[in-house]
Parts: C-alpha cells; sequence; structure tokens
C-alpha cells in the first residue's frame, strides 16, 4: 500500500515541471550505483509493476508478485466478525465506526487541510452519534504514537475517549476493527483503502491532496469515495455514508492479484533466493487473534432522550442532541465524570462494579450513599454486569433490572428507561414488570423486580 503514497519535499510543488517520484517506486528507493540493492521487490498486483517499469525500469527484473498477507489474514478471519464486534463491546442494533488516520499532516488525525476544524472532528462524532446506536473506535498509524507519545495523544483525545471513543492498537487489532465494523470516516491512508476493499463504507474526512500517485487505484478511490463536510452535522452524513452505499462487485480487485496465495507466492521466493527446496507442508499465515474484551468506557454526561408509551420506553442517549428533538429529557452523569458539578444536576447517577466490591458496598449501599449525597438525583444504577444493574428510586427502594431473552443493550439506558417509565407514573408491580425499552434500532425487554 506505501507504493501509492508521494514523497515531500520541502520547497518543491507537486506538478511544477515533473512529477515528484513514488515512495517506494522511484529510483532514489531502489537504486545503489544504479542498480538495484534488493534481492526482490515484492509487489502485490501487476498494476504496480506496471507502474515500476514506468517509474525506474532498473528494478522491474527483481520484482516479484507475492500477493498480499495482510489482506490474506483478513480475508480469512471474516467468519469471526461477529466475535471481534463482541470483544470491542458492540452490541445488538449496535454500528460500529471505525476513524482511521494515517501519520501524515494532513491526515484525518493532523490538520485535515484545516487547522481549524479537523483536530475537533473525532469528539463532535463522539458527542452527536447517539451512544446506544454507534460504537466508536479509532486506528491511528503507530508513527502518530511515536512521534508524539502515549500520553500527548490521549491527552488531545480527552474529550472524545470520555465520550465512548477507543482507542485501537495499531499494530496488533486494527484488521480486526475493520473486519467488525460497519462504516469507516478516515483519509488516504492504506486502512481506508483496506476498507473498501473489504467492501466497507468509507467517508473520506482528508484527501491528501497532491500527495498520491495520481495514476495509483488508491489515488482514483480517494478521488471517488464520498466526502466529509466538516462544518455540517455529522449524524447525517454517516447514516447517508451506510444507507446509500453500494459495494463494488470486486472491491479488493486492486489490492492484491492473489487472494489467499501469499504465503505460498512469498515462501516460494524465500526458499528460492536460498537455493533450498520448499518443506512439503503448506505455507500458512498467523491467523488473527481475537482481541481482549475492550468495552466502551462513557463518562461524559449525556442527555438522555425518552418517549414513554405504557411500558414501552423509546431512549437516546447522546451528549448532544439536535435542536428539534422530541420528547423529554434528563441528564445521566457517570459518578467518575471528569466534571464533578454535574452529578449536582444529574437525574440518574451511573456506576459500574463487581456486585461484591468491598471499596464500594455493593450495589445497596452504592445507591443509598448516592442517593443521600446528590439531593437531585431521582435513580442512582450500579451496573453490575453486561446486562443487568440494580438501581435505587427514592419513591419505589431498591430494584434489579435484568435482560430477557433478546435483549441486548447497555444497562445504564435501561436505568434511564426506567427513570423516565417512572417520572411518566409508572409503578413497579409485586413479582416483575416488564418494560420494552426501545433504543439501538431494536426492541429490548427488561425485567424490573423489587430487591
Amino acid at each position: 500500500m506505501g507504493l501509492d503514497t508521494l514523497r515531500s519535499y520541502p520547497g518543491r510543488e507537486p506538478g511544477a515541471g515533473s512529477r515528484e517520484p513514488t515512495f517506494g517506486l522511484s529510483p532514489e528507493w531502489l537504486l545503489a550505483d544504479g542498480k538495484p540493492f534488493m534481492d526482490g521487490l515484492v509487489l502485490s498486483h501487476p498494476e504496480q509493476l506496471d507502474r515500476l517499469r514506468r517509474a525506474c525500469p532498473e528494478a522491474a527484473d527483481v520484482s516479484v508478485l507475492g500477493g498480499d498477507p495482510c489482506f490474506d489474514r483478513m480475508l480469512a478471519a471474516r467468519p469471526y466478525r461477529d466475535r471481534f464486534r463482541r470483544a470491542l463491546g458492540v452490541r445488538r442494533g449496535q454500528r460500529l465506526v471505525v476513524l482511521n488516520s494515517t501519520w501524515n499532516p494532513e491526515g484525518f488525525f493532523g490538520s485535515g487541510g484545516d487547522h481549524d476544524v479537523f483536530p475537533g472532528l473525532l469528539p463532535r462524532l463522539t458527542a452527536e452519534l447517539p451512544a446506544d446506536d454507534y460504537r466508536l473506535a479509532a486506528v491511528l498509524h503507530p508513527n502518530i504514537w511515536y512521534g508524539h507519545g502515549p500520553g500527548q495523544v490521549r491527552a488531545w483525545l480527552d474529550r472524545a475517549l470520555r465520550g465512548g471513543l477507543t482507542l485501537i492498537d495499531p499494530a496488533h487489532a486494527w484488521r480486526q476493527a475493520l473486519l467488525a465494523a460497519d462504516a469507516v470516516v478516515g483519509d488516504f491512508g492504506a486502512v481506508s483503502y483496506y476498507a473498501s476493499a473489504l467492501g466497507l463504507p468509507v467517508l473520506m474526512a482528508a484527501g491528501g491532496k497532491d500527495r498520491l500517485d495520481p495514476e495509483a487505484p488508491l489515488a482514483s478511490f480517494v478521488r471517488d469515495a464520498p466526502r466529509l463536510d466538516p462544518y455540517g452535522p455529522l449524524r447525517p452524513q454517516v447514516e447517508r455514508l451506510m444507507a446509500e452505499h453500494r459495494s463494488a462487485a470486486d472491491p479488493g480487485e486492486f489490492v492484491t492479484s492473489a487472494p489467499g496465495a501469499s504465503a505460498a507466492l512469498l515462501r516460494q521466493h524465500f526458499y528460492a533466493l536460498m537455493d533450498l527446496p520448499e518443506p512439503a507442508a503448506p505455507a500458512l499465515l498467523e491467523p488473527l487473534p481475537l482481541p481482549p474484551y475492550d468495552p466502551p468506557r462513557r463518562t461524559a454526561p449525556l442527555r438522555v432522550l425518552t418517549r414513554v408509551v405504557g411500558t414501552d420506553v423509546v431512549v437516546e442517549r447522546a451528549t448532544e442532541h439536535p435542536y428539534d428533538a422530541d420528547g423529554d429529557v434528563h441528564l445521566a452523569v457517570h459518578e467518575e465524570t471528569r466534571d464533578p458539578g454535574s452529578l449536582e444536576l444529574a437525574d440518574v447517577i451511573v456506576r459500574n462494579g463487581t456486585a461484591d466490591d468491598p471499596r464500594l458496598g455493593g450495589p445497596a449501599v452504592w445507591t443509598a450513599e448516592t442517593l443521600a449525597r446528590h439531593a437531585h438525583c431521582a435513580l442512582a444504577a450500579y451496573v453490575s454486569g453486561p446486562d443487568t444493574c440494580t438501581v435505587r428510586s427514592r419513591e419505589h427502594g431498591l430494584l434489579h433490572l435484568s435482560a430477557l431473552p433478546g435483549a441486548d443493550a447497555d444497562p445504564a439506558a435501561y436505568a434511564s428507561a426506567l427513570c423516565a417509565w417512572l417520572a411518566d407514573g409508572g409503578v413497579p408491580r409485586e413479582g416483575a414488570t416488564t418494560l420494552q425499552v426501545h433504543v439501538a434500532q431494536g426492541t429490548h425487554p427488561v425485567a424490573v423486580t423489587a430487591c
């Protein structure tokens, strides 16, 4: 993929007399004293060989069509998409949007060509996309982490991280994130092109004008991809991207000319260089591992839009809502919020912990202490598992919320649904009351029982 990128030279404008050399294909990269210094130059597609012959014909004889082992590993791991989604805490009905940036200053994480707008796009996306409808993860090029340092990167992204953004390991987990994704918002880096090759819709946030070889398939992809408008509302653009996307008949056509065959082709070449016979066993690639479980950790205050009809409750949680949003709104705040003042205004206060955490005293103690400490709070919710939480209401005491078969949403959303239902006059009856929580494009039945 790096063969499609142009080198940048200070003081030299692209197109001023002659084209800049293609990264990885030009004589300055491939020749020493006028001759190739390598025994083999691995290419993934004959299209690259055609450009090599034009850019540096001296190296054409040492080129090898070896396929793309990176893409082959992704193709082999496609059956495990659901596992990768669960590892990222993606729930039923949620859409995973992967944000990616190359390390160029004009990339998504750089200025994107606009120093005033693009740095704020990541926190804006986490604020404008509803928390239960979308899961956000970012893949930043390893050179971004190396060049600025992990502490600085996390400091820059602090607001987005508190809004639920997850940072993906750029060396070991970005392929799994792509396989799990529903859409990608990215730039002219290789990750966006791989995403398109997998058939994913890609919204181009930074096109990298004059950074690409205009003859490369990547440049054609970047020119044709839909563009993000950084000045407009972001949610409609993401929704339109997914609704209107139509994958090409062969989206990975130019990524590799030998899908699934890179291990055999490369091993054949390596053993030929060593003048040794190949092993009899088949050449195999290391499978992509299952990443550690990494659910979202959202501590930014959420404005919860609700509509109640009987025991049916529609819930939409977001940092920001459109001005014309219809419904009642309450404030839900995680106890570990960066802004403790918001706790004094919260209608619902949330905490995550194990049921037997001695530091918190367990759900019964923590919920009682929370209501005593915050006079405005109507409901304290202690989330103790992926589908359960214990809540305390000032009027109805300690209640347990548990997902019934078919439910798969954040238990904190169930707590907000209960808060809205109680405020609308709902009363838990003896035994169990079932709320139908409408969130993340689905209906989630939740049992409410007295503790």
